[in-house]
């Protein structure tokens, strides 16, 4: 008895049943949640140096949990160049947006950073064949798009040359955002563990990071707080380690296009805790935002 191959790809492109999606937005709210730990822990350290320290500790958990599990992180062989690239633009993605926030206001970094998903889903349409979308799909990721415009408002022409700086800065940082997860899903990253694929992102990542620290200046003055410690064991151990394994495991298995579409509700998840734990306010045309990402995400997730 014979049996025919599936066609390439088609695995690793299928859309998301209702499972999926519940979990990619889980990680969507965990990850908005990320923006205000960020923020209560910049009184007593500073981002860059945020970002290597808990890279360098979820990659020691990462270790832990492989060495646990018997899962291999040998990083020899066919997958040293693309992780070592990978691990590369992960690095950049986080000075870039860093720096960027000391140019330009928040609300503007993040309609610039979010020009990842149209990077992904432009990538995979040369390579990863069985990932193209539609026009209709397209609508929908544009849609998703213009309901982070209601949320944050239309950029205006920059005002200076720093803020014209910390656009392009912000764009800088999305644009390896995107082409990190055309990385890991168009090459021999595709076909390893997720854990070796964040490993190799993780401690790449590092010293990056950390030089960049130094460069930039950044010292801690005094012993960090509680407040400021618990954020960054909550971005460490959770975001890092937990949420962002899960996150290529679903790269690995599902459309990575259809996965970009929905880190859209990333931002709107960041302006409810805010308003949650901070007290930020929340504007009218938020609700609009919302059923305008959500409209978005049917039309990009909807069956032939």
């Amino acid at each position: 008895m014979t049996t025919t191959a599936p066609a390439p790809h088609t695995a690793a492109t299928r859309p998301l049943e209702l499972s999926a999606a519940a979990v990619v937005v889980f990680l969507c709210l965990c990850w908005g949640f990320n923006q205000v730990a960020v923020k209560l822990a910049l009184t007593d350290i500073p981002p860059l140096t945020q970002a290597w320290v808990r890279s360098a500790g979820a990659a020691l958990i990462i270790w832990l949990y492989a060495r646990f599990r018997g899962i291999s992180l040998d990083f020899r062989g066919e997958t040293l160049r693309a992780g070592l690239l990978a691990g590369f633009l992960f690095g950049l993605e986080f000075v870039f947006i860093y720096r960027a926030l000391l140019f330009t206001t928040a609300s503007r970094a993040t309609l610039f950073i979010y020009v990842a998903p149209f990077v992904v889903v432009l990538g995979a349409h040369f390579l990863v064949p069985n990932d193209r979308f539609r026009w209709s799909q397209w609508a929908g990721l544009v849609m998703s798009f213009v309901g982070l415009l209601v949320a944050f408002g239309l950029p205006t022409p920059a005002a200076n040359a720093n803020q014209a700086l910390g656009d392009i800065l912000a764009l800088l940082g999305g644009i390896a955002w995107g082409l990190t997860t055309l990385v890991v899903k168009s090459t021999s990253l595709a076909r390893t563990a997720p854990e070796k694929t964040l490993q190799y992102q993780l401690v790449v990542s590092v010293p990056i990071l950390a030089l960049s620290a130094w460069l930039f200046g950044e010292t801690i003055t005094q012993m960090p707080g509680a407040l400021p410690l618990a954020s960054l064991i909550y971005q460490t151990v959770w975001v890092v380690a937990l949420t962002f394994l899960i996150w290529f495991m679903m790269v690995a298995k599902y459309s990575a296009s259809r996965l970009s579409a929905f880190t859209f509700l990333t931002p709107l998840f960041g302006v409810f805790a805010g308003h949650l734990v901070l007290g930020d306010p929340i504007t009218p045309a938020f609700a609009g935002a919302v059923a305008l990402v959500i409209g978005g995400l049917i039309l990009v997730n909807r069956p032939r």
